[in-house]
């Protein structure tokens, strides 16, 4: 590829990344209809799944809207973070490193959500975002794959 489309690439990549995260603040910290309102005390969970197991047995009472809202919310969310940041940064194509990332990333929003009071600690949305960025990073590698495939065949 040439250097120029490179760039290019990336610009666009940045500009779109900026874009994205402006977006997740808002939705994570600001957002009222997504249920993040200032409350009086801390809520959190440390167990891994309760939520999850919770938003299933309880879909019938909650509506599949809210449900998939939360859990393929959290996953979905996450994706372009796993696929814009090895466009961006080399040093994070490699899959330990983007789930690291992915990971810390998702302990530090809810860290935040703690402290700041907006929204819950829940070590669930952690793995569902950890899951997020994983796919977002599969999801870059088979493009950047079919990309590496097309420039080949436009070569020969």
């Amino acid at each position: 590829m040439k250097k120029e489309h490179k760039h290019k690439i990336r610009v666009v990549s940045w500009i779109l990344f900026c874009i994205y995260l402006v977006m997740m603040v808002y939705f994570l910290f600001f957002s009222e209809q997504m249920g993040r309102v200032p409350r009086d005390t801390y809520q959190y969970n440390l167990k891994p799944f309760a939520e999850i197991r919770r938003y299933i047995n309880y879909a019938d009472r909650l509506g599949s809207f809210r449900v998939m809202l939360n859990l393929a919310g959290n996953v979905v969310c996450f994706m372009p973070f796993g696929f814009v940041i090895p466009v961006l940064a080399n040093r994070y194509r490699k899959l330990y490193k983007m789930v690291a990332l992915s990971f810390f990333a998702s302990l530090l929003v809810e860290t935040i959500q703690l402290f700041s009071k907006l929204g819950s600690f829940d070590v669930d949305d952690i793995l569902l975002n950890t899951l997020g960025g994983l796919l977002g990073y599969i999801a870059f590698q088979i493009g950047n794959h079919i990309l590496h495939i097309w420039n080949r065949q436009g070569k020969n």
